[in-house]
């Protein structure tokens, strides 16, 4: 069986993820879990491009106020829910491999604020092409929003991957013949690729396979650690913080605070997702070395 050319990809839960809404809503005194609530059952017109995201928003602003909560709340709640996200590295880093041997997309639930998303978070240069159900006229998981997906792309069901973290939108994707897996976390999301030959052995495009650990050298202990914790999390081990003295200098306020990251989730040494350490030490100022 042949790799796939086409690899379509959700984007929220796959390779966008979003902080929890339960500090928002104690921040502003709502309840736990009306955010989600109310935003997902006046989501329908907005993700299939019916109205605006903004008029989307002003509609669950107006909808907390009608359940009692106060107007100035709502409206604060609702402009702090109003997040970008952020990206998934692993997933990321995955892409940017899989991107060498075929096309990548992404098909996702979304409103028309998604392409201003995108370029803020730099994913628009990370795919190949972008399907929105708002541009489609049709959500996920109904089958014909998969249909419309793939004439846009020009593409065929039978050379098409399909991921998603729902499992219910990958079961629709099944019923048009597509090659469809459920993804819910970047570990699943390898497995997928790899089984179907758009994985090598080996590691990243920027990476060696077979090499060592690297080292994550930033200038400051909290950067550090909260670097290391995000590695711990996604499944990497051991991430050890220490500090590491300049060359040639014995105050210890020369000291950068190094990560030592040494196993990545699938096994591979660090090296092997050097592309992914590099960009996660940018977002910190700091830098990567052997």
């Amino acid at each position: 069986m042949s790799a796939p050319s086409l690899l379509l990809l959700d984007l929220d839960g796959v390779l966008r993820r979003f902080g929890p809404d339960a500090p928002i809503e104690d921040e502003f005194g709502l309840p736990r879990g009306a955010l989600a609530r109310v935003s997902f059952a006046l989501s329908v017109p907005a993700v299939t491009g019916r109205v605006t995201d903004e008029e989307w928003r002003e509609a669950v602003r107006r909808q907390l106020v009608r359940e009692d909560v106060p107007e100035d709340a709502a409206t604060a709640a609702v402009a702090a829910w109003t997040r970008t996200g952020e990206v998934v590295p692993e997933a990321l880093d995955l892409v940017r491999r899989v991107r060498g041997r075929c096309r990548v997309a992404l098909l996702s639930n979304a409103t028309d604020r998604l392409p201003r998303d995108l370029a803020a978070l730099g994913l628009d240069r990370e795919v190949d092409a972008v399907v929105t159900s708002a541009r489609l006229g049709v959500a996920k998981p109904s089958p014909e929003a998969f249909r419309r997906a793939l004439r846009v792309l020009q593409h065929s069901t039978s050379s098409t991957l399909f991921c998603d973290d729902n499992e219910e939108n990958a079961a629709a994707a099944r019923t048009i013949g597509l090659d469809a897996v459920h993804t819910p976390d970047a570990a699943s999301l390898r497995e997928a690729l790899r089984s179907r030959g758009l994985l090598d052995g080996g590691g990243g495009a920027s990476g060696t396979a077979g090499g060592g650990p690297l080292l994550l050298v930033l200038h400051d202990r909290d950067d550090a650690e909260q670097a290391a914790g995000e590695l711990a999390e996604a499944g990497w081990a051991p991430c050890a913080v220490h500090k590491d003295l300049l060359a040639g200098e014995d105050d210890v306020e020369d000291a950068d605070w190094v990560v030592e990251p040494t196993t990545g989730p699938d096994g591979q040494p660090a090296s092997a997702h050097r592309g992914l350490l590099e960009a996660l030490a940018a977002r910190y100022d700091g830098f990567v070395t052997d």
